[in-house]
């Protein structure tokens, strides 16, 4: 029986015969998320009408179904629907110039959204560099996201029809005159409710991640935004979505009656703004009195240093999260290690933005980015996401990045870092909850299915999703 690359099955019985499961060929019952028995292919005693379906492995290996540990589906959903003005797509001045103006000619609601931007491409942008570069926009409102997800930038356009000049908060970018420069920090729940926006395509977005062996997510989305958890509610309840969501959300998201999402850690963001360490233990504490984790947002060396502070007053709970850690320095491990706290990570960002790095970062701060094995080996917990849109949401990329540590150009940063195929696999293995405890697929296990169609080792010695060929989802 050949099924074809990355479809989805759901509530049935299956047997899945001659499967790779660490390095063993063996015959795999499994019901609805659960693995009824694991075999030799020699006992074949099982008869077919145990099972529904058959499907033959043909030798490719069979591993529990991967899990992104920090993504942003919403997100995700809209940048597919978005204009890419950022590297690789978008490389000069004329090129981003050339892609918002055809934008702006097509635009059907008077807007038009973009994302991906890097100063590389057209430097520090502001309402009058975008109004320069794109002249149409005097008659469409144009915003263009930084790739750090962090920042949006407006044309006047966008500025006037928002109304942006009336808005007192400090995420307002503003010049010396008090005029907005059309800087935007941090305010994607304001310039959602004042934006016209269509429903983005959810499905769309989780037949991607799931068709790179993905079954389940944790959206790192620091939303309190209800309409927008009304959506993924609506998505994730229906038949054929084919991934588990768990959400993380931020400290007034309601998470009363959402049957079939799951409740993740609190979303903090420290990197934010100029990071208040009183408000943040306080949050901490709110948090952990709800018996809820929390999940730090930590970019840099100051939201990091600031981050620990708060969890030294309020103390760690088994579960609480570094996101990101994308500067962390050697001194700080045995603090890290001391809280029990776990660090999520992207290695992708090496692959898609080491040049950058390399060029832009403090000297100081190029050894600490992104790490992963000297993490380990200083006994601290890590499992790994995409970060997806803000890196690209295929897993198997992160996994080689996290073995070959090489930038665009092929330099290797941060060679130390290095961890093996394996262990880079197994970033990706662990569940919503226990996210640095990989699953395996044994007699009684709990867990969704990824087949491939080669074996374990020689997926191992070429990361890539294209080695996957069908997903197995409890309904």
């Amino acid at each position: 029986m050949i099924v074809p690359t990355s479809a989805m099955a759901m509530t049935r019985t299956f047997r899945i015969q001659n499967a790779d499961v660490d390095g063993r060929i063996v015959d795999v019952r499994w019901r609805n998320g659960v693995v009824l028995s694991v075999r030799s292919t020699a006992d074949r005693s099982l008869r077919m009408d145990q099972a529904d379906a058959l499907v033959d492995a043909d030798g490719g290996a069979l591993l529990p179904g991967l899990h992104d540990h920090h993504l942003h589906l919403m997100a995700l959903a809209a940048a597919r629907a978005s204009v890419h003005v950022g590297p690789p797509e978008v490389l000069s001045e004329a090129a981003f110039a050339l892609a918002l103006r055809r934008a702006c000619q097509r635009s059907r609601n008077g807007w038009v959204r973009s994302v991906g931007y890097h100063e590389s491409v057209a430097g520090d942008l502001d309402a009058v560099t975008l109004d320069r570069l794109v002249p149409e926009g005097a008659n469409v409102a144009v915003r263009v996201q930084h790739r750090s997800g962090q920042l949006w930038i407006l044309n006047e356009r966008a500025i006037v029809a928002i109304d942006l000049g009336n808005v007192g908060d400090v995420g307002v970018d503003r010049d010396a005159h008090g005029r907005p420069t059309g800087r935007v920090y941090g305010l994607d729940p304001l310039l959602a409710q004042r934006i016209p926006t269509s429903t983005p395509d959810l499905l769309g977005a989780a037949t991607e991640i799931a068709s790179y062996g993905v079954t389940g997510i944790t959206d790192l989305t620091p939303t309190e935004d209800v309409a927008e958890l009304d959506i993924l509610l609506a998505h994730v309840g229906r038949p054929g979505f084919p991934l588990d969501v768990t959400i993380t959300g931020g400290l007034g998201l309601p998470t009363d009656d959402l049957m079939g999402l799951g409740i993740g850690p609190v979303k903090f963001l420290p990197d934010h703004r100029v990071p208040d360490p009183d408000a943040l233990a306080e949050g901490f504490r709110r948090a952990h009195n709800s018996s809820r984790n929390v999940a730090v947002h930590c970019v840099s060396r100051v939201g990091l240093v600031v981050a620990l502070w708060a969890w030294r007053e309020v103390g760690a709970l088994p579960g609480d999260r570094i996101e990101h850690g994308g500067v962390i320095p050697e001194e700080l491990f045995d603090e890290i290690a001391s809280l029990g706290l776990t660090v999520v990570t992207q290695p992708n960002f090496v692959s898609e933005r080491g040049d950058a790095y390399l060029a832009e970062v403090d000297a100081d701060d190029i050894g600490s980015l992104w790490r992963c094995g000297s993490l380990q080996t200083g006994g601290i917990a890590v499992a790994a996401g995409t970060d997806a849109p803000f890196g690209h949401p295929d897993p198997w990329r992160a996994m080689a990045a996290a073995v070959n540590r090489t930038t665009p150009s092929g330099v290797v940063l941060g060679s130390s870092e290095r961890i093996s195929p394996k262990a880079a696999l197994s970033l990706f293995l662990g569940s919503a909850m226990s996210p640095t405890i990989p699953r395996h697929i044994a007699e009684g296990a709990a867990t969704d299915l990824c087949l491939l169609d080669q074996s374990l080792d020689r997926a191992l010695a070429d990361l890539s999703s294209k080695a996957v060929r069908q997903t197995f989802r409890r309904s």
